[in-house]
């Protein structure tokens, strides 16, 4: 039987990735720190290892007479103070799993990007695969992070199959820290949503999962593939919440000069060392229509992408279960 190896095996994408391989009926070794922030049941075809996807020699044990390696790790946390913090996990790992898959003759290593490594357009002309990296993306330490690791996967292509995906803003059951989701809870149920002026590209995390297990099987070598779906406005996005919840918020939009003035606040905060997710980086980021184009996806790896609302009731399922809301 084919074997995996997944890195951040208790993240919230690689815990769907998993799921996904094992209903294709691979063998999977999941890489994590710790064993028990795994929140999907045990299989017989799941191997948990504890350790750091870092540590070399442990890496090579671990991806020794393995196939495929998908990585999935990463630093995702956008409020650290400097870039360094990202480095070393989100770029310099890179090379080193890349350079073990290569001497092991892995057949082919996929790399989990960011949507944000493309430029974003709008939703009459959506950012694609040949858009280059946009303010203020460009201007994120985190962002800056993974377009660095995916040219640093992508560089290698010459030696060993490299396929990169790169998901959009991703919703759905298994979000246990939560991440992502966080943005729900925040409008679940609430008097008052306050929206910021831009947008994202949502999509369900079960597609973006189907969509790496095909980039996997079918992928093209030294190609990247947006896993992206509906765009939609902060409001938009509230507004489908409350009408899957039944409640009716008021709709307060934040002004961006209140976001860029706690964005300069943020950033003094940075350069006397503390961590926080306020920077002119990030509100910026919330003042900006992130929106892409899941086409190449579509018709090089023949997803179909669920609904937003789908998305959302499935995220919402999963915080009930686990009594988070």
């Amino acid at each position: 039987m084919t074997r995996v190896v997944v890195t951040g095996a208790n993240g919230f994408l690689a815990t769907n990735v998993i799921i996904e391989l094992l209903s294709r009926g691979y063998l999977v070794r999941g890489i994590l720190r710790n064993l028990n922030t795994f929140n999907y049941q045990m299989h017989s075809n799941l191997d948990l290892i504890q350790g750091d996807f870092t540590n070399k020699e442990f890496m090579a044990t671990v991806i020794a007479g393995c196939n495929y390696v998908i990585h999935a790790a990463a630093i995702t946390d956008q409020g650290l103070p400097r870039y360094s913090d990202y480095h070393k996990v989100n770029v310099a790992a890179i090379e080193d799993l890349i350079s073990i898959a290569i001497r092991e003759k892995v057949k082919r290593f996929v790399y989990i990007g960011s949507a944000n490594a493309f430029g974003y357009g709008s939703k009459e002309n959506p950012g694609d695969e040949q858009q280059p990296a946009r303010k203020p993306f460009t201007t994120s330490f985190y962002a800056i992070s993974k377009l660095r690791g995916q040219q640093a996967a992508l560089a290698h292509s010459d030696k060993i199959d490299v396929v990169v995906v790169n998901p959009a803003f991703m919703l759905g059951p298994y979000d246990s820290k939560p991440g992502s989701g966080e943005i729900i809870l925040l409008g679940y149920k609430k008097k008052l949503n306050f929206c910021p002026p831009g947008g994202k590209n949502f999509v369900h995390v079960q597609d973006v999962a189907t969509g790496v297990v095909s980039a996997l099987e079918t992928g093209r070598n030294g190609e990247a593939y947006l896993l992206a779906n509906e765009n939609l406005s902060y409001r938009e996005f509230f507004e489908k919440l409350s009408a899957i919840t039944d409640s009716r918020p008021v709709m307060i939009g934040i002004p961006k000069p209140i976001l860029h003035i706690a964005g300069l606040i943020g950033n003094l905060l940075k350069l006397i060392g503390f961590k926080s997710m306020i920077s002119m980086a990030n509100m910026n980021i919330l003042c900006t229509n992130g929106f892409y184009s899941n086409q190449k996806a579509k018709n090089d790896l023949g997803i179909k992408f669920r609904s937003t609302r789908q998305a959302l009731q499935d995220a919402l399922e999963w915080f009930s279960e686990k009594e988070m809301i």
